[in-house]
This record gives structure tokens, sequence and C-alpha cells, in this order.
């Protein structure tokens, strides 16, 4: 039996290295998204951020995604970017520029398909289908509108004479805009940053201002902004997010969290396009976008002519 055991000792001990390199190869794997961008090639992730409970018994899911490759990625509307059941979709992006971007829309469930689940379907080139579920599952995905430890909370953002909103899924203008291709549109959104803070604290002796981003979210062709002359671009640079998500140009600054934000926007080929307005005020600590606090959005449809 003693001739045995070193045998047996040896295969274990092989079985055991086998096993090693194994999980080794596998923990390698998860690893890649960390790696730097590819130049093209890699699928676009989406991301179910979580959901929120509604007081009228609705279900707010929030999205986002993650586009790992260098450059922005297009994904036209349809059967390669679409959300089931039908009667949801529509809000999805379809341009993906390029980092990890939260909360880009929200779809809010009724109450009488509060057991169903809201699928998202993406499928990049020739790519692999990637599809992500979003319903009103695990509490560990329950997000909540509370106040952060310093008393940030999802600022409003409304279009002028319309309904205040919050949040990803935020506020769609009731009326089309409509404009030529190359004459510039005044865009604007009203902001109010409600966030109550302890004015005792020297970070918060004055008010802080909010920002206002915009960016193209649906249409055909190019969207270039440029400066409103009441909202001048921000020149400094963007607080850091973790270096996840980029700042785009288009920024303005709110002046203690209150007041309009406007920029103009030239459009490069007919269609229909929608425009996204993200308000946040991260400027405050408590306040960030991979917390899932505090930001909203506005979305305005432009129909542009020849």
């Amino acid at each position: 039996m003693r001739s045995v055991r070193p045998a047996v000792a040896s295969v274990a001990l092989a079985l055991l290295i086998n096993v090693v390199m194994v999980v080794s190869a596998d923990a390698q794997q998860t690893v890649r998204p960390l790696r730097p961008p590819s130049p093209a090639g890699i699928p676009i992730i989406p991301f179910m951020e979580g959901w929120y409970a509604n007081e009228d018994g609705t279900v707010t899911v929030s999205f986002g995604y993650h586009n790992r490759n260098a450059e922005d990625v297009i994904v036209p509307l349809g059967e390669n970017n679409r959300i089931e059941p039908a009667q949801l979709d529509g809000m999805q992006p379809d341009i993906y520029f390029s980092g990890r971007h939260p909360g880009v829309f929200g779809v809010t469930i009724p109450e009488s398909m509060k057991d169903e689940s809201v699928w998202w379907h993406i499928k990049t080139d020739n790519l692999e289908e990637l599809k992500v579920p979003g319903e009103r599952g695990s509490s560990a995905y329950e997000l909540d509108r509370n106040p952060r430890p310093q008393g940030s909370v999802q600022p409003f953002i409304w279009f002028e004479n319309e309904n205040r909103g919050s949040g990803p899924e935020g506020v769609v203008a009731a009326n089309t805009r409509t404009i030529s291709v190359g004459v510039p549109l005044t865009l604007g959104v009203e902001t109010e940053d409600p966030s109550v803070r302890d004015p005792s604290n020297p970070l918060f002796a004055k008010p802080l201002d909010s920002r206002v981003i915009w960016y193209k979210h649906q249409g055909p062709g190019e969207v270039s902004f440029t400066e409103h002359a009441s909202t001048p671009f921000i020149t400094t640079p963007a607080r850091s997010t973790r270096g996840m998500i980029p700042a785009a140009v288009s920024r303005v600054s709110i002046p203690a969290g209150k007041g309009p934000a406007r920029v103009m926007a030239t459009f490069t080929e007919p269609g229909e396009y929608m425009i996204r307005a993200r308000l946040d005020n991260w400027n405050s600590s408590d306040s960030d976008g991979l917390d899932q606090c505090c930001w909203s959005n506005a979305f305005q449809r432009v129909r542009v002519t020849q």
C-alpha cells in the first residue's frame, strides 16, 4: 500500500493543478472589460441599472450601456435594437458613445404588467445578440429616490410650461420641433435642484451649481451643438466619475442649481431625431452616476426637413 500512495498523491496533485489552471483561465476572462478599448468589433453591452417602485404602482427600470470600442457605434432601432414587449419600445438610443453610460433612459412598466419582464436586445453588426431583462425582481436591484448622505436628490427638469420630471425616465417634450437641415435650432430646458444640504458645512456654504449636457439620442445624421448666448459652454475639466463616464463638450453650468439651460443644435440630414438633455448635480461629493444618483433626463423630438 505504501507504494500506491505516492502515485495517488501525484494524480491528485495533477488534478488540482489542472483545476487551478482552469480557474485561472476563467479569472483572466473576467478581467477583459478592464483592458484598453478595442478600435472596433466589440458588442455593445446593455445594462439594467436597477428599478424604482413608484407611488402609483408602476415600476420604472433604468437602463444604460457600455461601449468598449474606442469609437461610437450606431445601432438603428428595429430588429437589432429593440425592447420587448413592443408597446414599451422606442426610448432606447441608436447611437452608443464610447465608454460606460448609466441611466441613459428609463422604461415605466404599468401596474397591469408588473409581473412581466422587459427585455432590451442589442445586436452589434454581425456579432452576437446581447439582451438584458428589466423587472421588479430582487431587492438587490431596487433603487430609491431618497436623499443621499449630504442631501443630494434627483434634480427636476422640464420643458417650458410643461410638467416637471426627474430620474432616468425624466420627461419627454409634448411637441416635436421642426427645423431645416443646416439651420441652428434653439433647444432649452428648465431646471431646479431641490437638494437640501447643511449650510454649516463649508462644502455647502454657497449653493452648488448643477449642469446640463446635450447628446444626440436618435437620428440618421450628425448633430452638432454650439453655445447659446445665454448659457455658454463649460471649458474647465469635468469632475471625474472614476474615469468611466465621458463628458461631452456641450456642457453648461446652472448657477446655484436653478434656472434655464439652452443650446443651439444643427442637423446634417433630414429625418426624425431625439435629443437628450442630462441634468446632474455631481458637484456634490454624495452624487455620482455610478452610484445611480443624482441626475435626470429630458428628451426632445425634432423633425428635420430638407
